[in-house]
């Protein structure tokens, strides 16, 4: 008998990090990394699917609320029919004919949608006892396309031409596989350089991450032009001339402050700047790109939809290119994403600064280089140290790679202990505060 989805719950949990500074920039000073939860339970009792979006605490509440509405568009349906077509399923929802009017395509509507998409795939996933990584690079290249909704973006990648792309990279997919099995996937680390670290903080991490074989840092820039020279420096003598380094000022400047800001700064050999200005400013972000060349340009994370990543690409705006699977609409749009930046020849490194989105990238970059792009060339994928130990499924990084995960699914279920602790506003954290 086929299953079906039984309920929809949604809740708000949220971590204290601004106690210690973890996750402050320039633009969010004292962030508390939270995650607006979705749970499908299905007639299975041992099968349920598990979604987050990211948020820095307030208004997190307001993501639960919109995760609910999504109840009774998800609730009875079918797993099997599900399956056979994702893209049905995704435009169901992102289409409705209420709701899309609370976006369309974007805003706190969207973050709930991708929170409730991703638990399907998780559902999925889980039902094939599979990693989702694995899971969706199995899929054949037809189901691959069928996932994408190509409105909006087939003036640039038509589903032809996708399918082409995908049929292109299926001879090496194994090969591909076997080789982030034994090598893992690359990655950098931020938590070296958030703004509110003091030096003797900054300067530890740096040493404990080169300890751990870390050779690609990001810092947060954006406060003020002299403590960012400081903090440029701080790092570069700690990790030495030859590591990359990559800065990240959280779209605080304006564009002319930026391209000022980065001639000041390219003397300490930037592999980019991440979030120069405004992630809506396409415009701005290619002018910034040209003016500051050869230093990159990377920018995605708030990406409201793959409408904005194709201009991005379309514009030559972007040298790296970030998703952020919480701010896209799940899965679904992640793979819009990937095959557009494919047709672009821009490498995609994905944002996860924040509470499950590693636990999300390291699925969404395996996936992108055995099925999409077939490549690691200037790919390397996000990772902060925080909050790992409050989920069922352990991450794994060594060496400064992405270990692939074994256990089914997507991996962002919270551990039911932690849930109870964290939740707002009557968890014992919040409840003493």
């Amino acid at each position: 008998m086929a299953n079906r989805i039984t309920a929809l719950i949604a809740r708000d949990v949220r971590f204290p990090t601004s106690d210690f500074a973890h996750g402050s920039d320039a633009m969010n000073p004292d962030p508390d990394y939270s995650a607006a939860t979705a749970t499908l339970t299905t007639d299975d009792p041992a099968l349920s699917g598990h979604g987050l979006t990211f948020t820095i605490g307030r208004g997190n509440e307001i993501c639960v609320a919109a995760i609910h509405a999504f109840e009774r568009l998800v609730v009875g349906r079918d797993l099997d029919e599900i399956e056979a077509d994702m893209g049905a399923f995704w435009r169901s929802l992102a289409g409705d004919s209420q709701l899309r009017w609370l976006g369309p395509e974007k805003g706190v509507i969207h973050l709930a949608m991708a929170a409730v998409v991703n638990a399907t795939w998780d559902l999925l996933a889980r039902r094939a006892g599979k990693p989702l990584w694995a899971y969706l690079a199995d899929l054949d290249p037809e189901a691959i396309v069928r996932a994408v909704d190509f409105r909006h973006i087939a003036d640039v990648l038509s589903p032809a031409e996708a399918l082409r792309m995908l049929e292109s990279r299926v001879g090496g997919r194994d090969e591909r596989r076997a080789h982030l099995l034994r090598e893992g996937y690359p990655a950098y680390v931020t938590s070296a350089g958030w703004i509110g670290y003091d030096e003797e903080t900054i300067r530890t991490r740096c040493r404990e991450a080169l300890q751990e074989g870390w050779t690609h840092f990001k810092i947060k820039v954006g406060r003020d032009s002299a403590d960012d020279r400081r903090r440029c420096a701080i790092v570069r003598e700690e990790i030495g001339p030859k590591r990359q380094l990559m800065l990240d000022a959280n779209q605080v400047w304006n564009v002319d402050q930026a391209i000022e800001a980065m001639r000041e700064l390219a003397e300490f050999s930037p592999l980019w700047i991440e979030e120069p200005t405004s992630p809506d400013d396409v415009l701005g972000h290619a002018r910034i790109a040209e003016a500051v060349h050869p230093i990159g340009v990377a920018t995605g994370e708030h990406c409201q939809n793959r409408v904005i990543v194709k201009q991005l690409l379309q514009a030559g705006a972007v040298d790296f290119l970030q998703i952020d699977g919480c701010r896209l609409g799940g899965v679904n749009e992640v793979i819009a994403a990937l095959l557009l930046a494919a047709k672009f020849d821009v490498p995609v490194c994905p944002h996860a600064g924040g509470v499950g989105l590693c636990q999300h990238v390291q699925h969404f970059s395996a996936f992108d280089y055995i099925a999409v792009s077939g490549t690691l060339e200037r790919r390397i994928t996000e990772y902060a140290d925080h909050l790992h130990e409050h989920f069922v499924d352990p991450l794994e990084m060594r060496d400064g790679r992405y270990r692939m995960p074994a256990f089914p699914g997507l991996g962002v279920e919270l551990r039911e202990d932690s849930i109870a602790e964290f939740a707002f506003p009557n968890g014992p954290v919040w409840r003493s505060r």
